[in-house]
């Protein structure tokens, strides 16, 4: 049997990835203004099975929000659902907890979340 290569490179892969997240991204991290508290309930093309609510007074389910919804959201469901301010808050530590892709198109066009990085860094 012999194998076949990947149809492929990995890296077309991930440029793909980066051009599909970057198609989503608002124009400026103003657009977000998504809930600073209370509980949001995702609809199903953002999460189609498990967890659909998020508290956002507790830091880990406010961190699983943001997570689900920068990797399966449409650029109406980033300014629907994320906050500007809370996503500069939580950056330093969700930047670690989402994928290549979605860090580097982020931090590419919104330089405010690498500062916020280094900021916390330091």
């Amino acid at each position: 049997m012999t194998v076949q290569p990947f149809p492929f490179p990995a890296q077309d892969a991930f440029d793909l990835l980066c051009t599909q997240y970057a198609q989503r991204m608002p124009a400026r991290l103003e657009d977000l203004a998504g809930p600073t508290r209370g509980t949001v309930d995702l609809p199903l093309h953002v999460v189609w099975s498990g967890r659909r609510s998020y508290g956002l007074e507790q830091p880990r389910s406010r961190m699983g929000l943001y997570r689900t919804v920068l990797a399966e959201g449409q650029r109406q469901d980033l300014i629907e659902f994320l906050n500007r301010d809370l996503l500069i808050a939580q950056w330093p530590v969700l930047r670690t907890l989402i994928s290549r892709p979605i860090r580097d198109v982020w931090e590419a066009a919104f330089p405010e979340l690498t500062i916020a990085t280094a900021t916390t860094a330091a």
